[in-house]
């Protein structure tokens, strides 16, 4: 693999990896009421405070991950986020039967961006970042 490709994968690894966030996290801003009443109907406390919490970690991780400054705590807290959304939303062993499906991939899509989140938080934004981690490796 040529040496400007090699460079450029981790900056559209981040992009593409990030951007279900940053979707997400905008949604829940201007969807915000909807997003308390979600979180509410979950039964979890403080639903306000949760739905802003989770608009900020989604949005403004994303964001970090995308530029790559602080990236491997932008992608902790992502990763922590994602497996609490995964065991707390997209509980598929406690849904009827005709639901189970659905939530399985959610919580299987939750646990894969883990798995994504924790390859950044070992290995660093990579090159092409604000971070600068990786500069002369390919």
């Amino acid at each position: 693999m040529n040496a400007c490709c090699c460079r450029a994968l981790p900056v559209v690894g981040r992009i593409l990896l990030a951007l279900i966030f940053v979707w997400s996290g905008y949604g829940k801003i201007t969807g915000f009421e909807g997003t308390v009443g979600y979180i509410a109907s979950k039964g979890l406390p403080l639903p306000s405070l949760a739905a802003a919490a989770a608009a900020a970690v989604e949005l403004g991780g994303g964001i970090l991950l995308i530029v790559g400054w602080k990236a491997r705590w932008a992608a902790a807290a992502i990763a922590l986020f994602s497996l609490a959304a995964a065991f707390l939303f997209h509980n598929f062993w406690a849904v009827p039967p005709e639901m189970a499906q659905n939530q399985m991939i959610h919580f299987m899509k939750n646990i894969a961006m883990v798995g994504g989140l924790l390859y950044v938080v070992a290995h660093g934004a990579g090159p092409w970042s604000v971070d600068g981690e990786g500069q002369g490796r390919c």
